[in-house]
């Protein structure tokens, strides 16, 4: 009896000391059963010492190894039916919310623990899916590998799972879309576990779990360009912006100030939102400290009044109308201000020596059927032309749609939830390359820093995003139901693909491995300003003319 007491008082001791007394560990994990095992070994070795001593004559050698044995049993199996009874137990309390995870790998099996061992969890997994098929019957923590995506709703119904997780960090946008749509179909809502990079290698946690958002339906993850070269372009030079207070010029002046231009000039036809840019980038907006130019790019002769007061070193042109239906209907307005616009600021910048000029440009310049497109890719073969002949370097570039962008799918569509529907879209499927606004910001500014003469550059968009599934987050964003969706059929020079590149034209890889670019023939300015239309029907025909003349030809030979 005494022995025995002596040896609970030891491992007590121990416990504290090296033990699982020391640490609160998970009952039952690896962590706990390394410090139960360093507390029994020197427990034993104690046991050993006083069973050889003159206290305890008449103990029985054997059991200075015999009790610190039975002893690890009893814990080892107490703490085996702990586990035991957590093990695939899922909670029945009406706040926490049944979820089927799709993904057992590591990510999986990590969410899968957290989540079982949380008893604050509001998310509770009752099975998991994966598509490998060496995973199948499976079980982590009790739950059960129930077969890959194709058993989904058998598994919804078995189960009374009201969510999706999808726990496979790496996921492609395409798996995600077809996961999401999945779910859709099952009446399930779609969660999505952060990568192990935002989590900073912590064990996931239920608070971290968040809603699908319109960057995970991108063709491909954001992209982060090369801030060093774009930093050594901008850093102590004069800057100018023209549409400054639009969605891309104002992201642009963000994105620029950060660089340490030694001046930033910020131009717009719109004085409100100049008022807004300046009151983004520095706390207030009292218009009266020299860096806003109220002009319009239609007017060359305030063009050059400002280009030789300043002196930039570097122009982004980012000026331009931009609404396909508007333009369609007045082609003489895309005229005077896409194409003769950009006449001016090229020729404003080619007078004062300006070194750098990007002109953003759009998706549509390729191959183009609209007259956006139209307008848009003279703009580029007045760049390309005035490459040829100036003394800095004239580039452009070409993106896809930008998220959130004024007037963009995004505002129209939540307008649309907001008023309870139904959302419009022209076709089930019509889809877009798609592009975050600092994404395609700072590609503008790698162009600036990277670009060669004439170039057109193109970030690499990666897969086109269907614009009905674009609709179909916003809606489960918004939390609303039964908002419905309507096909209104496609508008006038509407394609229901866009295109980064015209077929035949000859692509390239710059210095940055994401960025290509591709060469359009210059249009001497000489050409456009004795076309001058009178009416919208000339200025459509000569723009679909000018744009599309070089397309005919090669595809005719």
């Amino acid at each position: 009896m005494k022995f025995a007491v002596l040896a609970a008082l030891i491992f007590v001791a121990f416990g504290f000391l090296v033990g699982p007394y020391r640490i609160d560990h998970v009952r039952g994990s690896f962590e706990e059963t390394v410090a139960i095992g360093h507390a029994v070994l020197l427990t034993t070795a104690a046991l050993i010492v006083f069973a050889l001593s003159p206290w305890f004559p008449h103990l029985p050698r054997s059991l200075a190894l015999m009790v610190p044995a039975l002893a690890l049993i009893g814990m080892f199996t107490l703490r085996f039916v702990v586990r035991s009874y957590r093990w695939g137990r899922t909670a029945t309390a009406d706040d926490v919310e049944k979820v089927i995870v799709f993904g057992a790998g590591e990510s999986g099996r990590r969410l899968v623990r957290a989540l079982q061992r949380d008893n604050d969890s509001r998310y509770a997994p009752v099975a998991i899916l994966d598509d490998d098929p060496r995973k199948r019957r499976l079980k982590i923590d009790g739950v059960s590998v129930k077969g890959g995506r194709e058993g989904l709703p058998a598994v919804v119904t078995q189960s009374g799972a009201t969510s999706l997780v999808i726990a496979t960090p790496s996921a492609s946008a395409d798996l995600i879309r077809s996961l999401r749509e999945d779910a859709r179909k099952a009446g399930l809502g779609v969660l999505i576990m952060p990568s192990i990079n935002e989590l900073f290698g912590e064990q996931p946690k239920h608070q971290e779990l968040r809603r699908l958002n319109l960057e995970d339906l991108l063709g491909r993850r954001a992209v982060n360009l090369d801030e060093t070269a774009i930093a050594e372009s901008i850093c102590g030079r004069t800057v100018l912006v023209t549409g400054a207070g639009g969605s891309i010029g104002s992201e642009l002046a963000r994105q620029i100030s950060r660089f340490g231009p030694e001046r930033l000039i910020l131009l717009d036809r719109d004085e409100s939102a100049l008022h807004a840019v300046q009151m983004s980038l520095t706390g207030r907006a009292l218009l009266d400290d020299g860096t806003l130019a109220l002009v319009d790019i239609r007017d060359l002769d305030a063009l050059r009044r400002v280009f030789t007061r300043e002196q930039p070193d570097m122009v982004f042109h980012a000026a331009a109308l931009k609404h396909l239906t508007l333009l369609e209907q007045f082609p003489l307005e895309a005229w005077k201000t896409n194409v003769l616009g950009t006449l001016n600021v090229l020729q404003a910048a080619t007078e004062v020596g300006v070194g750098t000029l990007v002109n953003v440009s759009t998706d549509k310049a390729a191959h183009p059927t609209c007259v956006l497109g139209y307008s848009k890719r003279l703009a580029e073969r007045l760049t390309a032309s005035f490459a040829e002949r100036a003394s800095g370097t004239y580039v452009s570039v070409r993106f896809g749609n930008v998220l959130g962008s004024r007037g963009s799918v995004i505002t129209a569509f939540t307008a649309q939830i907001e008023r309870g529907g139904p959302i419009t879209v022209t076709h089930p499927e019509v889809e877009r390359y798609f592009m975050l606004i600092p994404e395609a910001s700072q590609l503008v500014l790698q162009a600036a820093a990277i670009g060669q003469d004439g170039q057109v550059m193109v970030l690499e968009m990666g897969s086109p995003v269907k614009i009905v599934d674009v609709a179909h987050t916003l809606i489960d964003l918004s939390g609303k139901k039964n908002v419905d969706i309507v096909f209104t059929g496609l508008r006038p020079g509407e394609k229901l693909s866009e295109e980064l590149f015209t077929p035949g034209e000859d692509i390239h890889t710059s210095r940055h491995p994401l960025i290509n670019y591709v060469s359009v023939p210059p249009i001497d300015s000489a050409e456009i300003l004795t076309a001058d239309p009178l009416d919208h029907t000339v200025a459509l025909r000569r723009m679909r003319q000018e744009a599309t003349t070089v397309f005919h030809s090669s595809e005719r030979t």
